[in-house]
C-alpha cells in the first residue's frame, strides 16, 4: 500500500506539473487584461499535435520539442494579434463567446488537419526505461523528466517574474492594470507578450504529454476545467498561486480516483465501491476550491495578500 501511495504522489505532481504549465500564462492574461480565455486549453491540444506531426516529420523527438517552442509562440502571436487583441475592451460575454467559437474553429480544424483518430509520439530511447523507487517499485524516466522539466520552467519564471524588470511589470499590471497603464506602460503590449509566452507553455505542455497520452481533438477541454479551478485556488494574478494549486490539484485528483473506490470498499459492494468512485473522485477538487475559497476569497495568493 505505501508503494502504491507513493506512485500516485509521483504521478499527482507529474499531472500538477502539467497543470502548472497551462495555467501560468492563463492566470497572468486574466489577472492583467481581465481577460476570459476559453480556447487556452485548445493550445494544449495544437502543442500536442504539433508535437506529433514534427515527430513523424523529422523522426527526431528532441529536435520537434524544441521547434515546438517557436511554433506555439508564432501561434500565440498570430492568435492575439488576429483575435484577442479585438475583444480586449468588450464585454466578458462577448470574450467568452469569441473564445469558444475559437475553440470550435480550431478543433475541426485539426480533424481536417489529422483527422479525428488519436495520434501517438514515440518515446525517446534516453528516456524509455525505469528507474527503481522503494523495493520493487518502478518509475518511468520519461515521467520523471516531464516533473524536472516543469520545476525548470517553474523556476526560470519565477526569477523573471520576481527578479526582473518585465516581472516587476507583470506583477503590478495584475495588482493594478489601469494605474501601469497611466504611467506610460503599453499595456497591450505586455497583454501580446504574456500571451504569446502562455501559448508557449500550454503548447509544450501537450508536446510533453503526447508520448504519455494520446493527442485527440477533445485533450485540451478536460484540462482547461481544472486549469480554472487551479487559477481561482491560487488566485487570479498570481504565477505562485498557480504553480501552489496546480500541484494541490494534480495530487488530490490523482489519489482521488485512485484511493477513492479502495477506501468506499470498506462500506459498499465492490461494484457499487467502483462506481462511486468513479462519481464522487472527481468531485473532490471542487470540494478543495470551494473549502480554499470558504477560508479565503481572493485564493491562496490573491490580491488581497499579494501575488
Amino acid at each position: 500500500m505505501l508503494n502504491l501511495i507513493l506512485l500516485q504522489l509521483i504521478n499527482g505532481l507529474q499531472f500538477g506539473i502539467l497543470l502548472f504549465l497551462v495555467a501560468a500564462g492563463l492566470t497572468l492574461v486574466f489577472g492583467i487584461m481581465d481577460f476570459i480565455n476559453l480556447a487556452h486549453g485548445v493550445l494544449y491540444m495544437v502543442g500536442g499535435y504539433v508535437m506529433a506531426a514534427l515527430s513523424a516529420a523529422t523522426g527526431n523527438f528532441w529536435l520537434s520539442l524544441v521547434l515546438v517552442l517557436p511554433a506555439m509562440l508564432g501561434i500565440g502571436l498570430l492568435l492575439e494579434a488576429a483575435v484577442f487583441r479585438k475583444l480586449h475592451d468588450r464585454p466578458h460575454l462577448d470574450q467568452v463567446l469569441a473564445t469558444f467559437g475559437l475553440v470550435l474553429i480550431l478543433s475541426e480544424l485539426v480533424k481536417l488537419i489529422w483527422g479525428a483518430a488519436p495520434l501517438s509520439v514515440t518515446l525517446p530511447e534516453a528516456l524509455a526505461g525505469s528507474v527503481p523507487l522503494v523495493g520493487p517499485l518502478r518509475y518511468p524516466v520519461y515521467r520523471i523528466a516531464v516533473i524536472a522539466a516543469g520545476l525548470a520552467i517553474a523556476l526560470m519564471l519565477w526569477f523573471v517574474i520576481a527578479r526582473t524588470r518585465i516581472g516587476m511589470l507583470l506583477r503590478a499590471g495584475a495588482a493594478n492594470p489601469a494605474m501601469v497603464s497611466a504611467l506610460g506602460v503599453n499595456v497591450n503590449r505586455l497583454f501580446m507578450l504574456v500571451f504569446a509566452v502562455g501559448a508557449m507553455l500550454a503548447g509544450f505542455a501537450g508536446a510533453i504529454v503526447a508520448p504519455i497520452l494520446s493527442v485527440d481533438p477533445g485533450m485540451g477541454d478536460s484540462i482547461l476545467i481544472l486549469t480554472f479551478v487551479v487559477i481561482v485556488i491560487g488566485g487570479v494574478g498570481s504565477v505562485r498561486g498557480a504553480f501552489v494549486a496546480a500541484l494541490l490539484v494534480g495530487i488530490v485528483d490523482t489519489m482521488g480516483r485512485i484511493f477513492g473506490p479502495i477506501l468506499l470498499k470498506q462500506l459498499l459492494e465492490p461494484a457499487a465501491a467502483a462506481q462511486a468512485g468513479r462519481t464522487l473522485a472527481p468531485m473532490l477538487v471542487y470540494l478543495l476550491m470551494a473549502g480554499v475559497l470558504f477560508w479565503r476569497p481572493s485564493g491562496l495568493f490573491g490580491r488581497s495578500t499579494g501575488a
